[in-house]
């Protein structure tokens, strides 16, 4: 142990230091050597974890390297948790093919009101070292003309053109802004006005990390390690956000985070036990043999299910959830926290369902589900008719997990 230049213990424990640069990692620029040895100094190093509030809530993808900036934390170094309440206005492009919508002041600031308290379940926002939470409109929006053009000037248009997504936008004769160019920019800024020695983010956001290496490098002739985490990804190789709709956000009940794990495909088990729990790696192992050697995917999925569900409910709401899974879909059940709807005789399917919020996304999106076979009345037949008329109390189970119990007045 050392002490840092501002007087804060420094954890140079090399088992620490070692589960840092490797669980949940993908990449370390310049190099894992050079981020090593910067650790193993015992000099207090500075990192950020920038979030655009894009959703009134973070996300199981958030959590990933929120984990890495609590390892980080807890080795004595001081955190910087940015709200990028300029550039979400904006919009990333990042995985983009389209043109982002625009966001309002008001409507950014509104969707960040949790973040801080959701965050603090990995960070320490008091007390001795306590992480800093930052605003990237105190620099951006003060910004002049002259110091965008500045800016700019350390960049070329060859550069951004190298992006995976303006590749693809230009193949498909897709429109390329000027302000999605300015987009890595602003984001690289951030480190050059917070005077960092390193950032973490998704392995997406590889292209505007590495953006603010570069004007590091340039603005403030400084060193910026990056760090790039693994993307929690379905079997496909999609990942798992908030476009796609089907990521677990820190709001989820306790019962829906439970069933949404239940539903990822086995190949996933392992990626979710190193992303998104505290399991040792050594115990993953272990795991991993267990299903090499024909244990059942369920029970281990079980498993998963309860460590992820207790980080943010807590043990005994995670074993209700388990219980609760098990009434439902083991034993034939219903779920205990299902939605209920009054409806008058005679009202159809649609007009009930569609009366609760994000049972489904919209009337195409049930027939949709009809369609294939996915909505049944409980115990009873399938229903194959969108305007089926309800006419007594009935409980319907939509798609795989989801069910609604109707009451006719």
């Amino acid at each position: 142990m050392f002490w840092g230049a501002k007087k804060i213990r420094v954890n140079i424990d090399e088992g620490k230091i070692e589960n840092f640069l490797n669980r949940s990692v993908e990449n370390i620029y310049p190099s894992r050597e050079f981020l090593e040895a910067e650790l193993k100094k015992g000099k207090q190093l500075s990192i950020y974890l920038g979030i655009d509030p894009t959703g009134p809530t973070l996300h199981l993808g958030h959590a990933i390297v929120l984990k890495k900036m609590q390892e980080f934390q807890e080795m004595g170094h001081k955190v910087i948790l940015l709200i990028g309440d300029f550039t979400g206005m904006i919009g990333d492009p990042t995985d983009k093919t389209s043109l982002r919508q625009k966001l309002t002041k008001k409507r950014v600031l509104d969707n960040a009101k949790l973040y801080k308290q959701q965050a603090s379940l990995f960070l320490k926002f008091s007390g001795n070292n306590s992480a800093e939470i930052k605003y990237n409109s105190e620099w951006l929006s003060k910004m002049n003309f002259e110091d965008v053009l500045e800016l700019a000037s350390h960049m070329t248009v060859e550069q951004m053109l190298k992006r995976d997504m303006f590749e693809e936008r230009q193949k498909q004769e897709k429109p390329i802004y000027i302000h999605e160019f300015m987009y890595p920019l602003m984001q690289g800024y951030d480190s050059v006005a917070m005077d960092v020695d390193g950032e973490i983010g998704g392995n997406d956001q590889t292209f505007n990390m590495l953006t603010g290496r570069t004007l590091m490098k340039q603005m403030l002739q400084k060193e910026k390690f990056v760090l790039t985490a693994k993307l929690l990804e379905d079997t496909t190789g999609i990942k798992m956000g908030k476009t796609q709709g089907n990521m677990i956000t820190f709001a989820d009940s306790e019962n829906d985070m439970f069933g949404k794990v239940m539903s990822w495909t086995d190949g996933m088990i392992l990626a979710g036990f190193e992303l998104a729990t505290s399991v040792s790696i050594g115990e993953i192992e272990n795991i991993k043999t267990e299903l090499e050697g024909g244990a059942n995917p369920k029970d281990i999925k079980m498993r998963l299910a309860r460590e992820i569900v207790t980080i943010y409910h807590g043990e005994q709401k995670a074993k209700s959830a388990e219980n609760d899974f098990n009434n439902t879909f083991r034993d034939g059940g219903v779920s205990a926290d299902a939605d209920e709807v009054s409806v008058s005789a005679g009202t159809m399917l649609f007009e009930a369902v569609l009366q609760v919020e994000g049972l489904v996304k919209s009337k195409s999106d049930l027939r949709r589900l009809i369609d294939a076979g996915a909505v049944a009345v409980v115990d009873g037949n399938v229903i194959n008719d969108i305007n089926f008329g309800i006419n007594k109390d009935v409980t319907l189970k939509i798609g795989k997990r989801r069910f609604l119990k109707i009451k006719v007045k």
